[in-house]
């Protein structure tokens, strides 16, 4: 199987609206980039088909596939896709159920046919996982730290939890109680989140150089578990590695092999921007394994992208008011139009 010069890639992180955790957890989410070494372990090694829950699986398919083909897809394009998993038909319809209850997709029915598409609040949520991967941190670090000082008061516990995740999603982490420290300018987003949350009141920020009696790569060392983090894209080039040398070898890989492939690997790949802040390479440790996991992942990805594409053309359906004059399934010519430039 050789690889083909693919347009440039486009992958989504699944992003969770803040305001669905559970709040009564907040010990899973205070510190989001300190996941426990047993945890991050646990994870990566569990069965592929684990990684594919009915609602995670749309919002996969929605980001990668689905918003490039006009936004919309029959029921039963979705049950044929989740086969590919061993997800039965009740389970679809019930993720289904439960994500247009919760205002995460809306539903058109024509006739016996219903069609789920992404709603507003979808979409933009699925955007702004796009800018978090395609604008990634890069360039020379200034060695300067922006510190977050904040003192909310108990009757705002609410407030003060999520303030603590969307520090943590905009790669701050807590360096004591009630401090937080991030490497990189975010001034503009967070802003946004102090102001969304009328909060201004009770945060002091400041950036300053780091003066302490150890060094920034220690000190980026006790904030988050890099090495737990390190670890786990060890794992992720020993378990894909051989995976995209297989594919490279072989004559008889299918369509839809390489659809469910280009899935669980886009799936996988996806988790580590919600575990590693991206830090500058002077606070990495010595030996860091992301840069390796990354150039593999976009190389397996364009290898697989152009017959995994061609598998979901074939399965995919939406609604028949965006067919053409010459009656065919609607991607025969606009979707497979797009996607072809703007190859997911």
């Amino acid at each position: 199987m050789e690889s083909t010069g693919s347009p440039p890639i486009s992958i989504f992180v699944t992003v969770i609206s803040l305001h669905d955790l559970d709040t009564s957890r907040m010990d899973r989410y205070i510190i989001m980039y300190r996941p426990s070494a047993a945890t991050l372990e646990s994870d990566i090694s569990n069965r592929d088909t684990r990684m594919a829950r009915p609602q995670s699986m749309m919002f996969t398919l929605f980001g990668d596939y689905i918003m490039h083909r006009g936004g919309e897809i029959w029921v039963g394009s979705l049950i044929t896709i989740a086969g590919q998993f061993g997800l039965s038909q009740q389970a679809v319809r019930s993720a289904l159920s439960r994500m247009t209850q919760k205002g995460w997709l809306n539903v058109r029915r024509m006739g016996n046919h219903p069609y789920y598409g992404a709603t507003g609040r979808t979409t933009h949520l699925l955007e702004e996982g796009k800018r978090r991967i395609f604008d990634r941190r890069s360039g020379p670090w200034d060695h300067r730290w922006r510190i977050l000082v904040y003192s909310i008061p108990e009757r705002m516990r609410d407030i003060r939890t999520t303030l603590r995740k969307q520090l943590a999603w905009l790669g701050y982490a807590p360096a004591s109680s009630g401090s937080w420290v991030c490497p990189h300018d975010v001034e503009d987003d967070l802003r946004g989140v102090v102001s969304s949350l009328g909060i201004g009141r009770h945060v002091e920020t400041f950036c300053a150089t780091h003066d302490g009696f150890t060094s920034d790569r220690e000190l980026a060392a006790r904030c988050w578990d890099l090495q737990s983090i390190n670890r786990r894209y060890g794992t992720f080039l020993a378990k894909y590695r051989p995976l995209y040398e297989s594919f490279l070898r072989r004559e008889d890989v299918t369509d839809s092999e390489c659809f469910v492939q280009r899935f669980l690997l886009i799936h996988e790949y996806r988790k580590f921007f919600f575990i590693d802040p991206e830090l500058p390479e002077e606070l990495l440790p010595s030996v860091w394994h992301g840069a390796e996991a990354r150039e593999l992942f976009q190389t397996f990805h364009l290898l697989l992208a152009e017959r995994a594409n061609r598998y979901f053309d074939s399965v995919f359906e939406a609604p028949p008011a965006r067919r053409d004059r010459t009656g065919a399934r609607p991607h025969a010519r606009e979707a497979v139009a797009a996607a072809a430039a703007h190859r997911v």
